[in-house]
């Protein structure tokens, strides 16, 4: 029997090396390569000779079809509007987030044939988790296999619109010599399914694993393989699960969905900002709300902010959903700029309800909870803060701030606070007091309870 040669591949992007390497020298990643069989066959997929089917850019286009719709309509809106024939959706999280759940309820709202093949469960698992939420379907046909060969023939023999394989590190080629879950595995399945999904056109939805670093297992190529890669987060002791979309070539990539999680799966969650405000104490200090823009989507969230003195050299800095880095220049701009001396305090910041917010229209909510924490000058009653900070104390306009008043004004707020320069972008009648400002100090006066 010949000695199989092994070979070293990068998990983050695929470069292949005789030896094992602490440095990736493609994309200079430490620690990432794994040891795996190298492979003697070709691995590249052979292509028919004949009509290579060229047309100009110009032609008509054939065969418009309509996205499959699951009526789940967080989960249609972050695809862009419901499955597209042909592509490939890969979902990925933290084991237990709710994956399979939101897959297996979507599977049984669409009106389209499905074959939900299992590589982790057993048929009567995945019974017993549709008993549980109280789903039923005759246009979802189970398998419970993780041979690619088989999962090809029975894609054959069914015809199927959708195809969900869960999960894609399960899957093996049994002409591969390594093992299910392995690089090369993971990305010839991927690469084989592809092919298929677009030469059939049905839809293919794999789900994926997660690295403990949050990113999908499987070499980076894998994503660029997939037409659209969906992220479910969330934090496991809270209810809540936000799907957010990483890449799409069929739809926006700012959308996200929210749900909650029951003992009878998930459910939508159609108005966020009043979830995410309903236990709020609007009286205590360190606690402002601000509007934050998820794609088409103004939301309502709380900013607290905890400042207490440092018994130690070094003062702690800690960030919950919000840029640690950007935490740090905002506490740089409110010691310079406003006079507020935070050298020597320790700052705790979070984003309530679990969610992340990377957008700048929040940082005058960031400061403005965290001088009413040190202040402990508690933030006027029914006002909500918008405004980008720059390094010069400047309040920056931000963009769709007109969606963002009218969210305020529907779930009760009487005060808005904005740039200045967007005053004149406003042109829709409201009741809202609007409170235009420029700077950062005048900003925090403005806000705060002054006594």
């Amino acid at each position: 029997m010949p000695k199989q040669k092994i070979i070293y591949i990068c998990a983050n992007c695929g470069y292949e090396s005789p030896r094992w390497l602490g440095k990736c020298p493609t994309c200079d990643e430490w620690n990432t390569f794994t040891e795996e069989i190298k492979e003697k066959r070709s691995l590249t997929v052979k292509r028919k000779s004949g009509d290579l089917g060229i047309v100009t850019l110009s032609g008509e286009i054939d065969n418009i079809e309509e996205r499959y719709k699951s009526n789940i309509v967080e989960f249609d809106r972050v695809l862009g509007g419901g499955l597209i024939p042909g592509s490939v959706v890969l979902i990925g999280g933290d084991p237990g987030i709710g994956k399979s759940t939101l897959v297996l309820q979507a599977a049984a709202q669409l009106k389209n044939q499905v074959l939900y093949v299992t590589g982790e469960e057993s048929l009567n698992q995945i019974k017993l988790r549709a008993n549980r939420l109280k789903i039923k379907s005759g246009n979802v046909l189970l398998l419970a296999e993780t041979d690619l060969d088989t999962i090809a023939e029975a894609i054959e023999k069914t015809s199927p619109e959708v195809v969900i394989i869960d999960s894609i590190q399960t899957v093996y080629k049994s002409s591969l010599d390594n093992a299910p879950g392995t690089i090369t595995q993971i990305r010839e399945c991927t690469a084989a399914i592809m092919e298929k999904a677009k030469r059939k056109n049905f839809t293919a939805v794999l789900i994926g694993h997660v690295t403990k670093e949050g990113y999908i297992a499987g070499p980076k190529v894998l994503e660029h393989i997939v037409d659209t890669v969906l992220q479910f987060e969330g934090e496991r002791n809270h209810t809540y699960r936000i799907l957010r979309a990483a890449k799409n070539r069929f739809g926006s990539t700012n959308e996200i969905g929210i749900f909650e999680m029951h003992d009878n799966g998930l459910t939508e969650v159609k108005n966020p900002s009043e979830i995410f405000l309903s236990e709020r104490d609007s009286y205590s200090t360190g606690s402002i709300v601000t509007s934050s823009m998820e794609g088409s989507r103004p939301v309502l969230l709380e900013v607290q902010a905890l400042v207490t003195p440092s018994n130690y050299g070094n003062p702690q800095r800690v960030t919950t959903g919000f840029d640690y880095r950007r935490m740090s220049i905002l506490l740089a701009v409110l010691e310079k700029r406003a006079n507020l001396r935070l050298s020597a305090t320790n700052v705790f910041l979070n984003m309530a309800g679990g969610i992340k917010i990377d957008e700048p229209a929040v940082d005058l909510a960031v400061c403005s909870a965290i001088a009413s924490s040190l202040l402990e000058k508690p933030g006027k009653q029914k006002i909500v803060v918008i405004g980008e900070v720059g390094l010069g104390g400047e309040i920056r306009s931000v963009g769709h701030v007109e969606k963002r008043i009218k969210e305020a004004e529907k779930l009760g707020f009487s005060t808005v606070v904005i740039p200045k320069n967007n005053l004149k972008s406003i042109t829709a009648k409201n009741d809202l007091n609007i409170i235009p400002v420029d700077n950062i100090y005048n900003a925090i006066e403005e806000i705060l309870i002054q006594e």
